[in-house]
């Protein structure tokens, strides 16, 4: 019970009734409070623990709406990563039956890398793209130290180049014969500047030629290249799918992580991992 100094200090049964009026808008804003509390305690909670219409939480869905042109395999490798078609690409697949668009196409951030260079290797041809160099120069550093002495061969090579290689084919040894060893204009993978054979000091006469598969050099890369994210572009029986005789000086660069996906599976050529047409009909 209340006892007010208003009455003389006497207990009342009832209290007066400004304190009833003031206990009564006490308990009202109380009340009042505790709502607006709730309310936001519910909604928060809803908000962040309701989940989509689709059945999954909301911080799966968020990352689900990212890039949708990644598509990982089932053994969680992802084939979508880079581009197949586009000139810039890492990954980009030039064959005979994908030719360069434009077939003029002429790549960014052409470099000169840091490693020997054959003796009378042409101006253009020294060129190579910048991440591809960077690798390169890693690559033929670790070959040094094994006592393996490699060299570049060719590099980049512009349309116009190529224009005159593949014409000097022609009037040599015939259309046919040029097609099996020599790509057409705007259908070389050298002018990607992704692309560079190789070769080496212990038998400069095998250097760009089958013989080289044999020098010690030839062995050492086809063994370690993927080490480095290369890849002997056309093998010893994948003229039917690459569309070229087999060129084992003839490394591409396609990074580390596809080149160690394809040697663990086994899988050669690029045309075979990514399912892409090839043949040795343009």
């Amino acid at each position: 019970m209340y006892q007010s100094p208003r009455y003389g200090g006497r207990r009342q049964s009832i209290p007066p009734k400004r304190i009833v009026r003031k206990i009564k808008r006490t308990a009202a804003v109380i009340m009042m409070s505790s709502l607006v509390i709730g309310g936001g305690l519910i909604f928060f909670f809803d908000q962040h623990h309701k989940a989509p219409a689709d059945g999954k939480h909301s911080h799966q869905a968020n990352h689900a709406a990212g890039p949708t042109n990644h598509a990982p395999t089932t053994d969680g490798f992802d084939k979508n990563k880079y581009s197949t078609s586009e000139n810039s690409s890492l990954w980009v697949v030039v064959n005979k039956k994908h030719p360069l668009n434009p077939k003029d196409y002429t790549p960014e951030s052409l470099v000169v890398p840091n490693i020997p260079l054959r003796s009378n290797i042409t101006n253009t041809e020294k060129y190579i793209r910048a991440d591809t160099a960077k690798a390169l120069e890693h690559m033929v550093k670790e070959a040094s130290s094994q006592g393996i002495h490699l060299n570049l061969q060719s590099g980049y090579r512009s349309y116009s180049f190529q224009v005159n290689l593949y014409n000097g084919y022609v009037k040599q040894q015939g259309q046919a014969a040029a097609d099996r060893q020599s790509a057409r204009p705007g259908y070389s993978e050298h002018q990607t500047g992704l692309a560079a054979d190789m070769g080496g000091t212990s038998q400069p006469s095998c250097n760009v030629a089958s013989c080289f598969a044999t020098t010690t050099e030839g062995k050492w890369l086809a063994t370690n290249a993927y080490r480095y994210g290369f890849l002997i572009r056309y093998t010893v029986d994948g003229e039917s799918t690459t569309g070229y005789e087999y060129e084992p000086w003839h490394i591409r660069y396609i990074g580390t992580n596809l080149s160690t996906e394809m040697h663990t599976q086994g899988v050669e050529t690029l045309e075979a991992f990514f399912d892409i047409p090839g043949g040795t009909a343009y």
